[in-house]
This record gives structure tokens, C-alpha cells and sequence, in this order.
């Protein structure tokens, strides 16, 4: 492409980008809002907030009431200390800590002298500030390297293009001071040579934001970035300094391009299943941007990465010439989850009009090695919320197709269990996340499973329970692989069954058991 055509590509890019961020601009140049306790949702008149139990966090099997304290992370990247604490770190500098994933701590927010990540951030980053044109910092991420100090992969955009850099700075601590080592990669040079001595482009070359940094099986420490623009990128880092190893530009490409809204990505390896999980989110982060998670997999890190169909991620993008093509890249990824309503039915235990998520996304993921446990962390907005978002936790595990699902709850201590066909027929909310990306949520219908194997109601078909907890299921014609699982209804305030499976497709169903209030 000619550098005429690339400045032309620049100048619609540009103008297009100011359009889509303008409802992102709230959170993406300034922090949101301070948490709110969790709210029930109520249509038609204000939130009312749920009440603390005041109990300890103690699982939900051992028949007491968890209780939950939210923090604001947009982006929320994970790393557990030797002490046990999990920290997530996200933009704005946010950072909040959690000993259970159930309690979280605000530590840090807003990027002003005096934040404890970096507290004199006005100076000690002037450099990537001044490249970015920038007040604010986007998604970070935090690892520990061999010399025991912890490395923070920071990334900030100018906000209206791809004028964008990630850098590193260093701790002795997790909580900080950090100091600014250097920037690693810069993007959005327009008309100049960029990381791979190329003309910029904005349709192939990265957005050089969301870093996610991690080590491999092997223990190679990879970094992988990107978000629109020219897709998603990884390189190789060296373990000893925390920068990239030299000559490699912006790294090999793994998906996107020609602006495609995919960002985010989060690399988990499974020694389960021997395969490395690229986690994603498709869409925009607003609460009418239609976020959504998805996930690919790979024998290696740096790819190819594939669906559950068998398409080749590096054809997820949209068409040459088009900007922000959310059909062209529907198809692809494994979408784990989207906007979702679980409607409340009448006589239902609880109160309000139901619970849900209005584009949950940008995750991370963390798998606990001593019990086998893996867990999606994620921001979320909310139905009826505005922009309001908080962190999230649900437990995953993996299908006899070795992909992995999500609990339909919020993580409340549970551990799965042994089940009989008996504790799991009943009544449910069923929702199906299909493969879109839209505003709004999907809404819950009402399905029985019964004693028999059948299902019935708003959908039809039927039901296996496999082993322990395995779940197949036959849904409208559709077969789906999961697990049941008893879980916390928060807005019933119990314990009720539920399932969360994937169709051969890539699509998921969550059904959560329906509780009738007592008398």
C-alpha cells in the first residue's frame, strides 16, 4: 500500500475511531465511578442494594451465606502472591486485592501524583505520557520474574487513533512504588517507519495496548498485546531484562486486522489438557458496545490458535476497507459469554426483576495448580447500571472436549460435586449467549428437566448426566458439553443447581435452578 493510501486509511481511521470512542470516553480517560454494593436489578425504579450477610466467606457448601465486597478494575489482570493474595491490576493505575477472590480491597485508582503504584506517575512517566498525548493509562499487567521483582507492563493510547506505547516499569513490591524502566513498543507513527521498519499501517500493524505477559510450559516468557487496528501480536521476552529480545518488530500476528473490534487477549496454558487458551473479547466495552468473552486454543503459545469448529483465528477480521466489521469476525472464537438476564420468575425466592451482566470482558484468567481449579476474572456492567462496572470471579472447568465453561454465578468458595439424576431435575432459567455481538442482553426462558432425561418448556430435548458431574445435553437440536454444578444464587439467597455447557459450534448455555419462595 502506498503511503498515500496508508495516510488516506489514517485520516477515515481517525474519524471513525472519534465516533466509536465517544460513549468509551468516560472510562477510558477518566476512572468510573466508586463501587456500589450488589445491586438486585429492579426495572422501573432505583436500586436498592443487596444486604450483607456479615458472615465469613466460607463455602457455600458448608450451608452458611457468603458475602462478597466489590472493587472497580477495569481490565483486571491477576497475579497471586506467595502469600496467597490475588491482585488485579487494570486502567487508570486501578488495582484492588482479594484473599478469596470473593473480598476485594481497593488499592490504587486514578492516574495523579499520589496514587501508590506510582506515586510521583506526573513525572516518572512523563516520556510515555507525552508519546501517548494522554492523562490516563489503559490495561496493565503485572508478573514476577526470576529476580523476584515484579515487572508492570503499562499501556496508554491517545485515545481518538492507535497513537499508543506499552512500557514496563519495576517493583521490589506488588503494591509498589514502581519506576519507569523504559517504553517497548509505540504504534500510531503516521506516515513515519514503525516497530518492523514498515510505513505505519493502521490495518496491519497493532495498537500497541493490553499487554498480558506470561511463561510458557517451557518456561519462555512470552508477551501478548493488541487491540482493533491490525490485530492482536506476540513476542518474546527476556526473562532477565523484561524487554523483548531484539529484531523482532511487533512480533508474530495471531488474529485481526482492518480494524476488527477484538482486544484483550490473556494467555492460560491447561497442564490438564496440554493446551495454551487465548482468551478475547470481541466488541466494544461500553454497556451498548456488545463486549463478549471468547477463546481459542493451541498446542503452542505463539499459535495457530483454533476455534471449536476448526477455524483458523488469523482469518477473524473484517473485510479491507471496512472499519469496526462485528459480522465478518461473529463467527469465529468460542464465545464463553455476553450481556445475559437471568429473568426472575414469579414465586421465585429473592426480589427484583432478575440478575445479569451487561458487556462482561476484558478477562483474565488464573488456574490454581494445588486444586486443579481455574478462574475467569473480568470487569462487568450491569442491566439498568449505566456504566457502573466491578469485578468479577466465576470458577471454569473444562468439557470432554477440553474446552473450557463458565459457572453461571459469580465464584461463592463452591466446589464441584458427585450429583444424582434426582438433585439435578427440576425447573431452570436457561440462557443461550449465541455467537453475536449486540447491546443488550440475552434473556433467560424457562426449561424442565426431568427424572427421565427429557427436557421440556421453551425449549425441548433431553439431558445426560456422565460420571460425577459431567453434563450432555440435547437443547432444540443442538448438542452441548459441560458440567452441573451447585452454586450461590446471590438473588435467591441459596444454593441451587445449575449447568453451564458448549455446543460443538462454540456457543454456551448457562441454566440456573428456579427456587420457589417459602411460604
Amino acid at each position: 500500500m502506498s503511503r498515500k493510501r496508508i495516510m488516506m486509511s489514517s485520516v477515515i481511521f481517525f474519524l471513525i475511531w472519534m465516533c466509536a470512542c465517544a460513549n468509551e470516553t468516560p472510562e477510558r480517560q477518566q476512572p468510573p465511578r466508586e463501587p456500589s454494593a450488589d445491586l438486585e436489578v429492579r426495572g422501573g425504579e432505583e436500586d436498592q442494594p443487596v444486604k450483607d450477610s456479615g458472615q465469613p466467606a466460607d463455602s457455600a457448601e458448608a450451608g452458611r451465606k457468603p458475602s462478597f465486597t466489590s472493587a472497580t478494575v477495569h481490565d483486571p489482570s491477576v497475579i497471586r502472591t506467595d502469600d496467597g493474595m490475588y491482585y488485579v491490576f487494570g486502567s487508570h493505575l486501578q488495582a484492588a486485592r482479594s484473599p478469596d477472590l470473593m473480598h476485594w480491597t481497593q488499592v490504587a485508582s486514578g492516574v495523579s501524583n499520589g496514587n501508590p503504584l506510582i506515586p510521583n506517575v506526573e513525572e516518572e512517566m512523563a516520556e510515555a505520557l507525552e508519546w501517548g498525548q494522554t492523562d490516563t493509562f489503559w490495561a496493565g499487567d503485572v508478573v514476577r520474574l526470576a529476580d523476584g521483582k515484579y515487572y508492570m507492563y503499562y499501556s496508554l493510547c491517545k485515545g481518538d487513533s492507535p497513537r499508543a506505547a506499552i512500557g514496563v516499569a519495576v517493583s521490589d513490591h506488588v503494591e509498589g512504588p514502581y519506576q519507569h524502566l523504559g517504553i517497548i513498543l509505540k504504534s500510531g507513527m503516521w506516515g513515519q517507519p514503525s516497530e518492523d521498519g514498515t510505513i505505519y499501517d493502521p490495518t496491519v500493524h497493532p495498537n500497541t495496548i493490553d499487554p498480558h505477559t506470561f511463561f510458557d510450559r517451557e518456561g519462555v516468557l512470552w508477551m501478548v498485546y493488541g487491540s482493533y487496528s491490525g490485530g492482536i501480536y506476540i513476542l518474546k521476552m527476556d526473562p532477565k531484562t523484561g524487554f523483548p529480545y531484539p529484531d523482532q518488530g511487533y512480533g508474530k500476528k495471531l488474529l485481526g486486522g482492518n480494524h476488527s473490534r477484538i482486544e484483550g487477549p490473556y494467555i492460560l496454558y491447561s497442564p490438564e489438557t496440554e493446551y495454551y487458551y487465548l482468551f478475547l473479547s470481541f466488541g466494544g466495552l461500553d454497556a451498548s458496545g456488545g463486549y463478549n468473552i471468547r477463546v481459542a486454543r493451541s498446542k503452542n503459545p505463539d499459535g495457530p490458535y483454533e476455534d471449536a469448529e476448526g477455524h483458523d483465528m488469523i482469518d477473524a477480521k473484517g473485510a479491507a476497507g471496512t472499519f469496526f466489521d462485528d459480522v465478518a469476525i461473529e463467527p469465529y472464537g468460542v464465545k464463553l459469554m455476553g450481556g445475559f438476564m437471568f429473568r426472575r420468575q414469579a414465586g421465585e425466592a429473592g426480589g427484583g426483576i432478575g440478575s445479569g451482566y451487561v458487556s462482561p470482558g476484558h478477562n483474565s484468567a488464573y488456574y490454581d495448580k494445588e486444586s486443579g481449579e481455574y478462574y475467569l476474572i473480568f470487569h462487568t456492567r450491569f442491566p439498568y447500571r449505566g456504566e457502573s462496572h466491578e469485578i468479577r470471579v466465576h470458577q471454569m472447568f473444562m468439557n470432554a472436549e477440553k474446552w473450557p465453561v463458565v459457572a453461571p454465578h459469580r465464584y461463592a468458595g463452591e466446589t464441584i460435586g458427585t450429583y444424582t439424576a434426582a438433585e439435578i431435575a427440576g425447573s431452570y432459567k436457561l440462557v443461550n449467549h449465541g455467537k453475536d455481538i449486540s447491546a443488550g442482553w440475552k434473556e433467560s426462558i424457562v426449561v424442565g428437566l426431568s427424572a427421565d432425561g427429557k427436557i421440556s418448556g421453551d425449549s425441548s430435548g433431553e439431558w445426560k448426566l456422565t460420571g460425577d458431574n459431567g453434563a450432555e445435553l440435547l437443547v432444540d437440536g443442538i448438542r452441548y458439553s459441560g458440567v452441573f454444578l451447585r452454586q450461590w444464587d446471590e438473588l435467591a439467597g441459596q444454593e441451587v443447581m445449575t449447568f453451564t455447557a458448549l455446543s460443538d459450534g462454540g456457543t454456551a448455555v448457562w441454566g440456573s435452578g428456579i427456587t420457589v419462595r417459602p411460604e
